[in-house]
């Protein structure tokens, strides 16, 4: 773990917005059958983003200092019923993640169509969440995600 977290925050930020969420990013050749891989790197940092599945989808974020994995988040999400434009709104609140808890997005996102909600307990070292998209008062998407620091003996 970085002597700064505020320097693990800031990096997982731009990581973030640099790759899946800004609906770019570099892309790997898959780390394993079927897989997305989304890479960032700068400074003794990289990141990975690493999913399967489309409407329903698994993946896992790693970020790396100097090789060693030192952070990781896995989720799980599921389009329940896949309304058209959601896609572009979840990409557009997962471009606002927050630095104090870069998990997902912000706790709360509105557009005229749909509503962003996201939750979590913890911090930066052990967290667990859920986040949210409701269309018309019918919750269209959801995804659970947990994670934290890694430690070695």
């Amino acid at each position: 773990m970085p002597d700064n977290v505020g320097t693990l925050r800031s990096f997982i930020l731009k990581a973030k917005t640099n790759t899946y969420a800004a609906g770019e990013g570099t892309r790997e050749t898959a780390s394993r059958a079927g897989a997305k891989d989304y890479s960032y790197a700068s400074g003794d940092f990289k990141y990975m983003d690493s999913y399967v599945g489309e409407l329903d989808f698994a993946g896992q974020e790693i970020v790396w200092e100097h090789d060693r994995p030192i952070w990781a988040m896995n989720y799980y999400g599921t389009a329940l019923d896949p309304v058209e434009g959601f896609p572009e709104f979840l990409f557009e609140a997962l471009r606002l993640v927050p630095e104090e808890a870069p998990y997902r997005g912000p706790r709360q996102h509105n557009s005229d169509k749909f509503k962003y909600v996201c939750s979590w307990h913890g911090d930066i070292h052990r967290f667990h969440g859920e986040e949210q998209i409701v269309h018309k008062g019918k919750i269209v998407y959801q995804l659970l995600f947990h994670g934290g620091s890694i430690q070695y003996g």
